[in-house]
Formats: C-alpha cells, sequence, structure tokens
C-alpha cells in the first residue's frame, strides 16, 4: 500500500515562493505517476501538474505554467512542486496523488481525476500581503 504525506504549505506574500514535497511510503515512486491538486473553497479541485517516471514527461495547467516545477527525488521517494511568483489566486488546499496506470505512459496532456489511486492528505498554500 502506497501512502502520501504532503507538507511545505504556509503563508507567503505575492510574489513569494514555496516548495511543497510529497513523501511516499511503502512503494518506490518508479511505479507511479505522480499529480500535484489544488482545491480552493468553494470551488472544483483541479489538476495542476502531473510527473510520468517512465521518462520525466510532464505537464502542466496553463495557469501555473512557468511558474510551478514538478520533480522527482528518486532516493527520498519524494515528490516537489516548486512553486514561484505565487499570486492570491493560487490560495488552496494542495494535495498529491498517484498513479499506477500511468506510469508507463507520457504525460502529454492531464490525467484524468479518476485515474488516481492513492492521495495525500493535503497542505495549505495561502497567498496573501
Amino acid at each position: 500500500q502506497l501512502q502520501l504525506v504532503e507538507s511545505g504549505g504556509g503563508l507567503v506574500q505575492p510574489g513569494g515562493s514555496l516548495r511543497l514535497s510529497c513523501v511516499a511510503s511503502g512503494r518506490s515512486l518508479d511505479f507511479y505517476a505522480i499529480g500535484w491538486f489544488r482545491q480552493a473553497p468553494g470551488q472544483a479541485r483541479e489538476e495542476v501538474s502531473c510527473f510520468s517516471p517512465i521518462d520525466g514527461s510532464k505537464w502542466y495547467e496553463d495557469s501555473v505554467k512557468g511558474r510551478f516545477t514538478i520533480s522527482r527525488d528518486k532516493d527520498r521517494n519524494t515528490v516537489y512542486l516548486q512553486m514561484t511568483r505565487l499570486m492570491s489566486e493560487d490560495t488552496a488546499i494542495y494535495y498529491c496523488a498517484a498513479s499506477l496506470r500511468w506510469a508507463a505512459w507520457t504525460i502529454v496532456r492531464a490525467i484524468p481525476e479518476s485515474d488516481y489511486d492513492y492521495w495525500g492528505q493535503g497542505t495549505q498554500v495561502t497567498v496573501s500581503s
């Protein structure tokens, strides 16, 4: 059983940066595609980025493209989401998720939310002055 734990959220001023971590235990992330999602109050959960371990391919939602970077540390079994030039609209709870079925595929678009098998508990990101 794969377990995911997010951390790194907090309060940051507009224009600032945060790095979120998604630490996996139980299984290697080599076998899972990883996605980052966020959910703002009163809004639906949306996928902001995903990553495939088979070739390192990545996808980003348009509003975060050029500001967010997804990466993986194999030795630490951890996936990161580096967030820069943060805006108030980025305020949300951020979740990481793992998909077994997409691990062997090149990522060219968002992975359907229903295709994720494991989820973390989330970490709050608040962008405010």
